[in-house]
């Protein structure tokens, strides 16, 4: 089984670099870093200098380093957080753990299985913390779907269809396939690490289409993807950049009930105006379970979204690190994500179906 224990560290309150400080790197993991007490914001490293200097006036006191290898020949840095492009994430990953530095990976953690391989034999031999920013895994709509399976208000769930859906291409290293820009390996990723922490069942066939619609952004534009599990069940991931009228969030068909869901999670667009405690989910956008049995009727119930918490990965991780907690997001878990991410981008490859 892959390394996932780690014993505390012994400084009472570790110090974190973020690697980066684009849009995830600022908006995201430095503002929800510095919310958990346990941790500190140690410093930023940034190629750019007026993003240096954007950090350090964002973040009196800390420090800033214009290349890696400066973070890592400090001796007070404990651990890294690599908001970078994806296709930096393991050789970065696996220098940082060589150097006896804890990694927090942002998602995706990888391109490819080969790579989470070697960041995992990497994370083995230093005996350093290894873990993946997953914090879609506290949407208010996915911890909402949880919840009413666990509480069997949908009965045997067979078949899922979850949507991400926007229009508008990206730029940057996001248009570039060499970096793993694209839809798949952003929300995508997400989405499948969702689908595959509500079904323990083993993946036993993945069906891909990918389009490529925007002349000037190479990625792919629509993917879809169909997984088929050892237990029969079925799920179904869109996501897109091309649709200007969204299918809903979640479509969830259960023996007993089925429960359908519009809108997006509120947690970023307050997150980026410093107010990430202020998300409140809009009640037009609560979903409905529906367990009417004829063609005309139907008994539908409002349900109301849980409250979503991104800030539950910091916390978690500081859990980890001071308490000699388990991660939230495993390594065994990443895994099993990255070989169905490599086996979608397969079939997508060859209008195949790949068996696991």
């Amino acid at each position: 089984m892959p390394f996932d224990y780690l014993p505390p560290v012994q400084r009472a309150r570790p110090n974190f670099v973020v690697i980066g400080y684009g849009f995830a790197g600022r908006s995201f993991h430095a503002y929800l870093l510095g919310l958990e007490p346990r941790l500190r914001l140690h410093g930023v490293c940034a190629r750019d200098p007026e993003k240096r200097a954007a950090a350090a006036t964002n973040h009196p006191g800390i420090r800033t380093y214009a290349t890696f290898e400066e973070v890592l020949m400090d001796s007070e840095v404990d651990g890294v957080i690599l908001a970078t492009p994806h296709d930096t994430h393991a050789p970065l990953a696996i220098a940082a753990l060589d150097a006896d530095r804890h990694v927090v990976s942002d998602k995706v953690m990888c391109l490819n299985l080969t790579e989470c391989d070697a960041m995992i034999t990497a994370a083995e031999r230093s005996g350093k913390l290894l873990t993946v920013f997953h914090n879609r895994r506290w949407d208010g709509d996915f911890l909402t779907v949880q919840k009413l399976m666990n509480e069997n208000k949908l009965g045997d769930v067979r078949w899922v269809e979850c949507s991400w859906q926007r229009y508008g291409v990206w730029g940057g290293w996001r248009a570039s396939i060499e970096k793993g820009g694209g839809r798949t390996y952003d929300l995508g990723a997400h989405m499948l690490d969702q689908i595959l922490t509500l079904f323990p069942a083993a993946v036993t066939s993945v069906h891909a289409r990918m389009h490529r619609d925007w002349a000037n952004a190479p990625t792919e534009s629509h993917a879809m993807v169909t997984l088929t599990f050892a237990d029969g069940r079925t799920v179904i991931v869109d996501v897109n950049c091309v649709t200007r009228w969204s299918k809903p969030r979640w479509h969830v068909v259960g023996s007993e009930a089925t429960f359908v869901k519009w809108g997006e999670d509120p947690q970023e667009k307050v997150m980026i105006a410093g107010q990430i405690d202020t998300a409140v989910e809009p009640p037009e956008n609560y979903g409905k379970l529906y367990t009417g049995h004829t063609k005309t009727g139907h008994d539908a119930t409002v349900v109301p979204t849980l409250a979503g918490r991104w800030r539950n990965y910091y916390e978690n991780l500081a859990d980890v690190l001071t308490r000699g907690e388990s991660p939230a997001v495993t390594l065994k878990q990443m895994r099993r994500l990255m070989t169905v991410l490599d086996a979608t981008f397969a079939s997508a490859n060859t209008s195949e179906v790949v068996r696991l």
